[in-house]
């Protein structure tokens, strides 16, 4: 699970991926196993949900370069497009509506198409997280 954002300026409304994956870390009690990965530019946590593994990931990158984490962290822990689901902000849907969306473009957002560049697949699953339009 990838939360989306740009590490420098986190609190603002367009890393709002990485505060769902701060607050899914809490609420998992692994807030306090985030490490740095350096290998692939990330905050990373291993968690432990309704019996699946799961490896939380926050790029330490600005957001159009996110991509390039979420590839390491998929040859790294051994993952397949389809295996990762990424958060990330969306200024089309009203502030704090949710949706989820399977495979797809990046519909313009610069951190999915980095993760479609750098993974070679758009088969991710996105957890669209709305913040509205300035």
């Amino acid at each position: 699970v990838a939360g989306l954002g740009n590490y420098g300026l986190r609190g603002t409304r367009h890393s709002v991926g990485m505060a769902v994956l701060e607050q899914l870390a809490r609420q998992l009690a692994v807030a306090q196993g985030w490490r740095a990965d350096r290998h692939c530019c990330a905050d990373v946590a291993m968690a432990t949900a309704c019996g699946l593994e799961l490896l939380l990931l926050k790029p330490r990158r600005f957001m159009n370069l996110n991509g390039l984490s979420v590839a390491s962290a998929a040859e790294t822990y051994n993952l397949r497009p389809e295996d990762i689901y990424l958060v990330h902000d969306d200024l089309d849907k009203a502030l704090g509506k949710v949706a989820i969306k399977l495979g797809g473009s990046a519909r313009g957002h610069n951190g999915v198409r980095s993760c479609i560049t750098a993974l070679h697949s758009n088969e991710m699953t996105r957890l669209r997280v709305g913040i509205g339009r300035p």
